[in-house]
């Protein structure tokens, strides 16, 4: 996969992914306002199978904040989530507090780039993929990476943190 720089669409998480040299391609598609969910209108809209398209959601674990990357057709199981960074209560986090430390706006949040470094937890369905797409810091603009790729550079780990609808 070649890595390209698209000069409208720089974002935090693209700027760190060519400071870590970490190939990727942009997405982006015109986001519909009105979509309830922002995962699946990417889905749809890059003509992807929603499996391996994934949400970037905020939970507090514990006090602390951890990301958690699910696929946008399930939910995040917050005890799973827990768990997976040795923690043992979670909830959503605060929208509003999400997008202070991340420096993204809710629909948008990329894992990637954020202002504050936080713990990241993929879903271990993502390695069944040779590339998956996540938030590339707004809404209409995804980044499709190998999800290896995506744990370096958020220093993240696999673990079973979806489940279903």
């Amino acid at each position: 996969m070649a890595k390209r720089s698209d000069a409208s669409a720089g974002t935090p998480a693209t700027v760190a992914l060519a400071a870590a040299g970490v190939p990727y391609v942009p997405r982006a598609y015109e986001h519909d306002p009105r979509a309830a969910a922002f995962g699946l209108e990417a889905a749809e809209k890059l003509g992807v199978e929603p499996e391996r398209v994934f949400k970037t959601l905020l939970a507090s674990v514990d006090g602390g904040l951890v990301v958690g990357i699910v696929p946008v057709a399930e939910q995040l199981d917050l005890k799973a989530l827990a768990q997976a960074v040795g923690g043992k209560r979670a909830e959503m986090a605060d929208p509003a507090l999400a997008e202070r430390k991340t420096g993204y706006v809710v629909g948008g949040i990329s894992p990637i780039g954020q202002k504050t470094a936080l713990p990241t937890v993929l879903d271990e369905t993502a390695i069944l993929f040779e590339t998956i797409l996540v938030s590339g810091g707004r809404r209409g603009f995804d980044l499709e990476l190998a999800p290896d790729e995506l744990l370096r550079v958020t220093s993240g780990r696999y673990a079973p943190i979806a489940r279903s609808r």
